[in-house]
Formats: structure tokens, sequence, C-alpha cells
């Protein structure tokens, strides 16, 4: 700045007579102090550190899970007035957000304002235009599920202090289900949203009974008299919401479920936060389905070479002896598969060998603390088959857990073997790889390392399921179970499976693909037995724009790795690219590539 624009800046600041070169000069005056620097990151910090504390008393259960501790007896307002409220908070931080200038912060905090502006934008948009919780009684029972499991199953705080707030949440519960029953509009419903919401209900009680009852001689006379009401009022209220569950929702429920192009666009823009939009999405994926099934057709033709009876392999199949030459490959791997009860010890097993694995080969830092596996809680049972639940943010030191669903009882020996085929010997290999070591498990440990609490607290859905099916491909690039062509063949089965979750996911919602197609899709082109597929089409009705977060996160992954291992050649180093990518937390790719390949953060 010139030394005359620089005068006439401090004289409209302190106000002071504007002079020009013809004037004549005044008495001099003592120098004014100049104005402080703004420092742009320390109010963006500040403003981050506003949101996330009026977002945690708000969003209680969530801040719970997440491992802010202020609230945990507190209880999501999902009424008009807690709606109005959150829709306050988002529009008020957006509007502040919006009057900095991003390009004045650091890099770091330049990812951050663009997480939380996606974040912001996104409530705003699901409060007032896709109104889940009009329509969508799930919202409701996983958050009272939620409210009891999140306190309960990890030891943050003494258990007498843990089951204070859960006797306090506990009394909250019957209001909650009243706000269900007010909110949720019959006919916007679908059936299948209610008909899964009618079935799981009842798991808040079994919650009570697991985490609760068998402790509450921990209690002084007071507080267990309070708890014992409490529990005994809760019994009631689920009886009366399931009655009007059974009696009122399901049989009027008759939204469709199906959310339609715009919605779904929309909601997949928020849910991705990626340069992919839904027709590349499309593109990528069928052209994927075609190269892995011709992968899988070679590595068939080897396996069954010396197999007698082996069906017709010539060098360019027809479709048919593509599918024959796979399935019959596929065959010796499902003849290798645990019995009903023992899944769950397999997965355990797998886990420890795979995390050896990891250390002997060098793959990646590997977490100080270990994982447990343990059976889903039943409130969680009816979407997936297993998922990681790491400890929140903010909670350090405390377990993860491996969580793998049982077989239900009430299956018959069909079903039973059709869900043992598919989750075999290998396939429970794999999924340990995908929830534990090296995928969630691992990851989500890292990245509760980065300092960026606003980042760990809003980490991307497509990164932390595009890294677990990255670290699928990692395991068998390194000769996991001695290079097992079945394990291989098993790997890219499941990939076949992240493909078609993204192909059927816009397919049902956008669409108008029916059951039959779906199914066709998942047993035939994807090889998945009829219980899994069967399982996944309830799952793409239930959910929307999550199932494809696991293929464009890994294509994602994949297209970084290929820049790094380009840029670097010769000098490339997998343990510090692996470790380098999982340092930034769990934003969306997009960001890690920028930061990784030192580009300008868009």
């Amino acid at each position: 700045m010139s030394a005359t624009r620089l005068a006439f800046a401090i004289a409209l600041i302190m106000g002071l007579p504007l002079i020009s070169a013809c004037s004549k000069p005044p008495e001099p005056v003592a120098e004014a102090p100049k104005p402080a620097a703004v420092n742009h990151d320390q109010q963006f910090e500040a403003l981050s550190r506003s949101w996330l504390s009026s977002w945690f008393r708000l969003n209680p259960v969530s801040a719970t899970q997440i491992g802010s501790h202020i609230v945990d007896g507190e209880l999501d307002d999902l009424s008009l007035k807690g709606r109005t409220a959150a829709l306050a908070l988002a529009r008020d931080t957006l509007s502040q957000l919006e009057s900095m200038d991003r390009s004045t912060l650091s890099r770091e905090n330049q990812i951050d304002y663009a997480i939380l502006r996606n974040q912001l934008q996104s409530e705003v948009w699901t409060i007032e235009t896709l109104q889940s919780w009009a329509w969508d009684p799930q919202v409701y029972s996983q958050l009272a599920g939620s409210a009891i499991y999140s306190l309960m199953a990890r030891d943050f705080a003494p258990l007498p202090e843990r089951l204070k707030a859960a006797t306090l949440r506990m009394e909250k519960l019957p209001v909650l289900f009243a706000q269900a029953r007010e909110n949720l509009d019959p006919a916007r419903v679908p059936s299948i949203h209610a008909e899964t919401v009618a079935k799981q209900h009842n798991g808040v009680l079994g919650l009570v009974e697991q985490f609760i009852t068998p402790n509450l001689d921990q209690l002084g006379e007071e507080d267990r008299e309070r708890a014992d009401n409490a529990i005994g009022n809760l019994k009631l209220a689920v009886a009366e919401h399931q009655k009007w569950l059974d009696e009122t929702l399901v049989p009027n429920a008759k939204g469709d479920f199906r959310i339609g192009a715009d919605l779904y666009d929309k909601k997949l823009g928020f849910a991705l936060d990626s340069p992919l939009g839904r027709a590349e999405i499309k593109q990528r994926a069928e052209a994927e389905l075609q190269r892995v099934r011709a992968e899988m057709y070679d590595i068939a033709r080897g396996v069954l070479a010396d197999q007698p009876k082996a069906p017709e392999m010539p060098d360019a199949p027809t479709p048919e002896q593509q599918q024959a030459a796979i399935a019959a490959a596929l065959e010796l791997a499902y003849a290798d598969r645990p019995a009903r009860d023992k899944v769950v010890e397999l997965a355990t097993a797998s886990t420890e060998r795979a995390t050896a694995f990891v250390r002997e080969k060098g793959l990646i830092t590997l977490p100080e603390s270990p994982v447990k596996i343990i059976l889903m809680p039943e409130f969680q049972r009816g979407v997936s088959v297993a998922y990681c639940d790491s400890p929140g943010p903010l909670d350090k030191h405390l377990d993860t857990f491996y969580a793998v669903s049982p077989i239900p009882d009430d299956w018959n020996d069909e079903q039973v073997d059709s869900f043992l085929r598919e989750y075999n010997t290998r396939s429970i290999e794999e999924l340990s790889i995908h929830e534990a070591m090296p995928g969630h498990f691992l990851q989500i440990a890292h990245s509760n390392k980065h300092p960026s609490t606003l980042r760990a607290v809003l980490s991307s859905g497509s990164f932390v399921e595009g890294w677990a099916v990255f670290s699928e491909k990692l395991m068998v690039d390194a000769g996991y179970l001695d290079n097992d062509p079945l394990f291989k063949l098993i790997n890219l089965k499941w990939y076949l499976r992240v493909i078609t979750n993204a192909i059927i996911d816009q397919g049902i919602h956008v669409d108008g693909m029916t059951r039959e197609q779906a199914m066709a899709l998942m047993t035939e082109q994807g090889f998945q037995q009829e219980r899994e597929a069967a399982g996944k089409w309830v799952r793409a009705q239930l959910t929307s724009a999550q199932l494809p977060t696991y293929f464009v996160g890994f294509q994602e992954h994949l297209d970084l790795e290929k820049a790094v291992r380009e840029r670097d050649g010769e000098q490339f180093d997998l343990r510090k690219y692996n470790d380098t990518a999982l340092s930034y937390g769990s934003p969306p790719v997009r960001y890690v590539r920028q930061m990784m390949l030192e580009q300008p953060i868009d």
C-alpha cells in the first residue's frame, strides 16, 4: 500500500480530517495505534467450536456417541420446537460461515470450512425438504436404541454415573415415542419402513435387560427406585407404541420408498461431497462389473483346471460359459464354511490372523488398542450383517467393537445354508478385513488422532467405506492367505457386491428397478446368495445414497494411490503412503488428494 493510501485508510479509521497534496499540513499529532490484524483461522475455529457445542446440546445421543458427555441424560427433541431450533442453528451458523473469506484460512481449515458448509446445507435441506422426520420411523427407533446403547456399551465413566444418565433418558423415551406418533404421517411412511421398525421396536427393552437391569445393585436406594420406576414406565410406553405401530402405522403405511431423482441427487451430493455424480457413478460401475467378471473367469480357469466335470472354459467365453465357470469355482469356496454357531468365533480368529499379517508385512502403522468382536445388538439387526463400532473421537482409549449379527433362530435349514454359503470361511476373512483390520477399525483409529474435532465429528462416509474396500485389495495384493486363488475369487466377488450396491441404489430410487431386476443383478451378475441379496433389497429400500459410498470412495482411493505412485515413481513407499493418506482424519477423499498432491483446496 502506498503512503498516500495508507494515510487515507488511517484517516478513515481514526476519524481524522482528510487532506490533499495542496492542503496546508496540520500540526503534528501522535501516531495512532494500528488496528490488530484479524486472525481468520482463529475466527473460523471459534465458530466451529461454538457450532459443535450448540449441536451437541441439540443432539445429545450423537454427542454421547462422539464422546461429549455434557448432556448424557438428555434426549433429542424431534418436536416442531426442536426441529425449529436445529434449523435456526444451521441457518445462523451458515450465514456466519459464508461471511468469511475461505481463501484466508490455512489449508487444513479450508477443508474443515468446506466440510462444515456441506453439513449445514445438508441439515437445512434434510429438515425442510427431505423431511425424514415425517415419513421414516427408523429415525425414532434408532435414536431410542442408541440412547441406551451409547451410554452403557463402553466404560467412559463409572457405572453408577452411566446408570443415572440412562435413567434420565429412559424417563424421556416415552416422549420420543409420542413425538413419533405426532410427526409421522402414515400416508407418507413406506410399508417396508413401518414393518421393519415394528419388528425392531422391542429391542430397546432388550438393551435395558442386557445392560441396565443386571447392574441396578450399583445404585443407591433412591437412585435404584427411580431407575425401577423409569423401567416400568418405559415398558408401558414401549407396549403402547408397539400397539400403535402394529395397529395404526403398519396397516396404513402407504408411502413410496423410492425417493425420486431430485431428492436422490441432492442427498447423494451431500453424502459423497465428490466430483462424481450419478451418471458417472453408473458408467464406472457398469464398466467395472464387466472387467471384474472377466478377471474372475481367468481365476476360475486356473482353480478348475484339474477338477473333474469342469465346465467348458475357452479363451473367449460366451456369457453363459463365463457364468458357469465362475459359479463352479465359487462352489469350491462355498464348501468351506463355518457351523451356524461359529460365525463370531471365526470372525475373532480371522481378525487376529489379519492383524498379524499387516504387522509382518509392514503395510501400515497399527493401532495400540485391540478390537473386540461382539454380537450385534438386537435393535441394530436387519440392515447389515456386521459393522465396526469405534469409540467417539472425543472418547480416548476405549474399546472398538466389531459387531456380527447372529443367524436368526427362526431361520430354516435352507435359509441358514444360503447364508453360510455367502458367509463362508473365506468371506468371513474378507469381512474381518473390511470391518476391522486393516479396514474400519484401523482407519478410524488413525482418524481419531487428527487434531480437528470438527473433522472427526463430520467424517466422510465415502472416505471411511472406500478405505475399507481399498484395504481388502491391499491385503490381496500383499498375498494374504498365501495368495490363495479362491480367496482372490471371494475378494472379487465382494467387490462385485460393492459395484452392484452402487447400481441398485440409484436403480431403485431413481429408475424404478424392481425387486426381480435387483435380485437378478445381485444373484446372477454378482453371484450373491439369495439370503444376502434379499437382505440387500430390504436395505436399499430402507436407505438411500449410502450404498454408493463404498464404490465411490474406493474409486477415489484408487485414483489417489495411482496419482501418488506416478508422482513418486521408484521412490513410492506403500507404508508411508497409507499412513499419510490416513493422517488427515476422514474428510472426503478429494481433500486428501489435494493435500497429498499439493493442489488448491476447492
